[in-house]
C-alpha cells in the first residue's frame, strides 16, 4: 500500500477517531507532509518507539502505541507471562498519560494484567517496579530529553533492564506481524478494573524505592554534619524528577535545596527550554542564575524522565560555575564510592565496574587502582543492566557501579537502568564530603585528574532528517568501512573494531580477533597517545554520532588534543 493509500485509509476508516481525521484532512494537498507521515510505519526498534506526535503511521499516536503494544502482548503470551503482568510509567510529555492507558488497556484486552502508576514517575522507578512487583515486562512512556514535539515508548523485561537480545528482536518481530491496526485490541477501562486486569500502583512502592536509594549512602554522618552549610540548586526541567529528588534530599537531611521555580512543575511543552536536555548548557540558564543568587555549591538538572543528570559546580578561585560532563560527574561518584567503601571495608574483593565502549578511558586506571574488574559493553545502559543480571546469575563478580558517557550512571542494583535520583543523592554526598574537607567538587575533580590522568571526551553529532537521512547515515558508515582511515590528524590508527563484523584488527600485527560483544553497527578506532574515536548511528534518532577521547598532560593540553581530534573527524567524514 502506498503512502497516499494509507493516508486515504486513515481519513476514511471509522476505526480512527474524529480528531485524527480532522488533523489529516487539514493537510490535504500537502503531499510532502502526507509522505513524511505515511511513507513508513514508525519503527519499533531495539529501544522501542520514538517519534513526533501526530496522526499517521510514522508518528506517535494512540494507534501506533496500541499496535506496538499488541506485538508486545503477543510475545508475552508466547512467554506465558500474562499473570505476571506489565508495569507502566509515564513522564510529563504531551499524551504520556493517554499512551500509558492505551498500552494498559491493550494488554488487558489480551488477558494481561497491567500495573499503572497514578501519576508521572521517573524511568528508574519503573525499572525498580518491574522487579518489585514480579512483572514479566515494563513500559515507560517517554522521549527522554528530546524536543517537546516528541514522545516515545520503551520496553523493559522481567530483570528490570530495557530489552536485550533475544527479547528485543523477538518483540520487534511480533510487532511487525501486526500488519493491520484493527488487530490491536482494546477494552473499556471500567471493565478492565472490574475484571482485575487494570491495577493502580499505590504509594508504598514509592516508599520502597526511596529506601532502596538511601541504602547507597556511605557517610550519613557527613551529610548530617554539613547539612546546614551546603547549598544545592536543582531543576527537574519540567519533568518527573521534582518529587523524588526533593524527597530523598530532604529525608537525608539536606536543608538548603533550592528548586528553580519556573521549571518545578511538570509541563510537556517545556516552556522555559527549547530542548529539555541536561547535556545542553542552555538548559541551565535559570538554574545558574539562581545559583549565583544563593551562592550555591552545586547545580543539578535531571531530564524529563529523570534518568540523566547534568552538573555544574563552583570554582572558588574564579567564582564561576564549571560544567561537568557525564564522564566527569560519573567519575566523581565512582571514585568516591570506591575510595570510601575501601576505607570502610565494604568494597567487595570481586567487585566490577561496568561501562560502555564510549565512556571515558579514565575507568581503566581507576579500576586497576582499586582492583576492580572492568566490564565494557555496547552503547546503551540496557547492556549495563544486563550485566548486573549476568554477574548475579553466574556468581562471577559483584556489581559496584555502572556509567555511560551520556550523563547516566547507577549506584546499587535497585534499578537496572541509569538513575538520576540516586546520582543526585550520591553527588550531594560527595559535595558534602568535599565541603567538610574545605574543597569544592571542582577541586576534587582536579585531584582525580592529577592522580589518574587528564582524560577528556567529546561528541560530534550529524543529524540527517527525513526520508533520505537513514540512507545518508548508512552511506557514511559504508565509506568508513571501505576506506578506513589510517590516521586521525597526527594520531595513528593502532587497531580497528568493527562490531558489526565482530572483529578487532591490530594494524601493527595484522592480527584479527573477536570483539567479544554482540554484533552492532559500530566502528571504533584505537589511536596513538591513548586517544580513540567511535562512530555509531543512533537507534532512536536520525543521527550518527562520533564519540572521541584523549589523554592530556593538563587541562589545556587535553582541550587542545580534543580539538585537533574533532577537526580530524570532520575532515575524514567530510563535514
Amino acid at each position: 500500500m502506498s503512502y497516499l493509500d494509507n493516508y486515504k485509509l486513515w481519513c476514511e476508516d471509522s476505526y480512527f477517531d474524529d480528531a485524527t481525521r480532522e488533523e489529516l484532512l487539514a493537510i490535504q494537498g500537502n503531499e510532502q507532509e502526507i509522505k513524511e507521515r505515511f511513507y513508513k510505519d514508525l519503527e519499533f526498534g531495539t529501544g522501542g518507539l520514538r517519534g513526533i506526535l501526530g496522526a499517521g503511521t510514522n508518528r506517535m499516536n494512540i494507534y501506533t502505541v496500541r499496535k506496538a503494544t499488541q506485538g508486545l502482548a503477543n510475545y508475552i503470551k508466547i512467554a506465558k507471562g500474562e499473570q505476571k503482568g506489565v508495569a507502566i510509567a509515564f513522564d510529563s510529555r504531551r499524551m504520556s498519560t493517554e499512551f500509558a492507558d492505551v498500552a494498559a488497556l491493550c494488554l488487558n484486552a489480551n488477558g494481561i494484567k497491567s500495573y499503572v502508576f497514578p501519576s508521572l514517575r521517573p524511568t528508574p522507578e519503573l525499572s525498580f517496579a518491574v522487579r518489585e512487583l514480579g512483572c514479566i515486562a515494563g513500559i515507560v512512556i517517554t522521549a527522554s530529553h528530546n524536543p517537546p514535539e516528541y514522545n516515545g515508548y520503551k520496553v523493559y523485561w522481567e530483570d528490570g533492564a530495557q530489552v536485550t537480545p533475544p527479547h528485543d528482536k523477538n518483540i520487534m518481530a511480533e510487532v511487525a506481524k501486526v500488519s493491520d491496526y484493527h488487530q490491536a485490541l482494546t477494552m473499556d477501562k471500567d471493565t478492565a478494573i472490574a475484571q482485575d486486569l487494570y491495577h493502580v500502583i499505590d504509594a508504598s512502592l514509592d516508599d520502597k524505592y526511596m529506601e532502596a536509594l538511601k541504602k547507597q549512602i556511605i557517610h550519613p554522618e557527613v551529610i548530617k554534619e554539613m547539612a546546614k552549610d551546603i547549598k544545592i540548586v536543582y531543576t527537574p526541567l519540567h519533568g518527573t524528577g521534582n518529587v523524588p529528588v526533593q524527597r530523598v534530599l530532604k529525608e537525608l537531611g539536606f536543608e538548603h535545596v533550592y528548586v528553580v521555580p519556573e521549571q518545578e512543575k511538570p509541563d510537556g511543552n517545556f516552556p522555559t527550554v527549547s530542548y529539555p536536555n541536561p547535556e545542553d548548557p542552555k538548559a541551565f540558564a535559570l538554574a545558574l542564575a539562581l545559583a549565583k543568587k544563593v551562592d550555591a555549591d552545586v547545580v543539578l538538572a535531571t531530564d524529563p524522565d529523570a534518568d540523566r543528570l547534568g552538573v555544574y559546580a563552583k570554582d572558588t578561585k574564579t567564582g564561576e560555575y564549571i560544567s561537568f560532563t557525564g564522564n566527569m560527574s560519573g567519575m566523581l561518584i565512582c571514585e568516591y564510592i570506591l575510595r570510601e567503601r575501601k576505607k570502610a571495608g565494604t568494597l567487595p574483593e570481586n567487585g566490577a565496574l561496568v561501562t560502555t565502549i564510549v565512556t571515558t578511558n579514565m575507568t581503566f586506571p581507576i579500576a586497576e587502582d582499586y582492583d576492580m574488574k572492568l566490564i565494557e559493553v555496547l552503547t546503551g545502559f540496557k547492556y549495563i543492566g544486563e550485566q548486573i543480571k549476568l554477574v548475579e546469575q553466574n556468581h562471577t563478580y559483584e556489581y559496584v557501579f555502572g556509567l555511560e558517557e551520556s550523563y547516566g550512571c547507577l549506584a546499587g542494583t535497585h534499578s537496572r537502568d541509569k538513575d538520576a535520583c540516586v546520582a543526585v543523592m550520591m553527588l550531594c554526598e560527595v559535595a558534602a564530603w568535599c565541603k567538610k574537607n574545605h574543597m569544592t567538587l571542582w577541586d576534587q575533580m582536579l585531584n582525580i585528574y592529577e592522580k589518574y590522568g587528564y582524560f577528556k571526551e567529546g561528541l560530534q553529532t550529524i543529524t540527517l532528517k527525513g526520508i533520505d537521512g537513514a540512507e545518508q547515515i548508512q552511506g557514511i558508515m559504508e565509506k568508513l568501512r571501505k576506506n578506513p582511515p589510517k590516521k586521525f590528524g597526527n594520531l595513528e590508527v593502532l587497531a580497528v573494531r568493527d562490531y558489526n563484523a565482530d572483529t578487532r584488527t591490530d594494524l601493527r600485527t595484522g592480527e584479527t580477533t573477536s570483539t567479544g560483544l554482540p554484533k552492532s553497527n559500530v566502528l571504533y578506532w584505537e589511536l596513538s597517545d591513548y586517544a580513540w574515536c567511535c562512530a555509531r548511528p543512533s537507534g532512536t534518532e536520525p543521527k550518527i554520532k562520533f564519540y572521541m577521547g584523549v589523554k592530556g598532560t593538563g587541562l589545556e593540553d587535553a582541550d587542545k588534543k580534543l580539538e585537533e581530534l574533532t577537526d580530524a573527524v570532520s575532515e575524514i567524514v567530510g563535514l
